[in-house]
């Protein structure tokens, strides 16, 4: 298992809660529309915490991408940086925010949190057992996958669309590729 990489892109969530897949569903589009420059690794991280500190202490940046809890309409999408990502995942969304939490203050403890750590997401309408997203999330995931492309376009990593993509084609909609074990996200074929 190689975990390091310049660039971490790590989508978060459980697609059997709702909108709380968001995360998890933008890493998967990511790697199925994008090229994935060297030196940038894309996850879906799932649900997985703590098994994922390898991936981020041995990366440079990281941008992790999942439903955010804030005091705004669902859909609206969020970005927090720094010493701003850890009490926003404190704050329990869902199941899986223990295991981010954990992640960040373990990686920290040892002294390797990646000096560039950004939080990408979007409000939840709901994270109740289901599969899907809400309306209005759903409706956000364009702005939230631009938004990912951008921010590592910023970090000089630019994850152009794929020469090969349909843009009508719909995007994967299965369940996480990590559901029984951490594997980069598959390209949607």
């Amino acid at each position: 298992m190689d975990s390091r990489s310049n660039l971490l892109i790590l989508g978060l969530g459980n697609l059997l809660c709702s909108d709380d897949g968001l995360g998890a569903l933008v890493a998967q589009q990511i790697a199925g529309t994008r090229v994935v420059p060297e030196g940038v690794k894309v996850l879906d991280g799932g649900t997985l915490g703590l098994a994922l500190l390898p991936y981020l202490e041995d990366a440079d940046r990281a941008i992790l991408v999942d439903a955010v809890a804030a005091d705004a309409a669902p859909g609206t999408l969020v970005r927090l940086d720094g010493d701003e990502v850890g009490p926003a995942v404190a704050a329990r969304l869902s199941v899986h925010q223990v295991g981010v939490s954990d992640l960040i203050e373990a990686a920290r403890w040892r002294g390797r949190v990646p000096p560039t750590l950004v939080l990408l997401g979007a409000v939840p309408e709901t994270t109740e057992l289901g599969v899907g997203l809400s309306p209005r999330v759903a409706a956000s995931v364009p702005a939230l996958l631009a938004a990912v492309c951008d921010e590592a376009g910023r970090l000089g990593y630019p994850l152009e669309l794929r020469a090969d993509h349909d843009t009508n084609r719909a995007a994967p909609a299965g369940l996480a590729s990590d559901v029984f074990g951490l594997r980069p996200a598959r390209r949607a074929d």
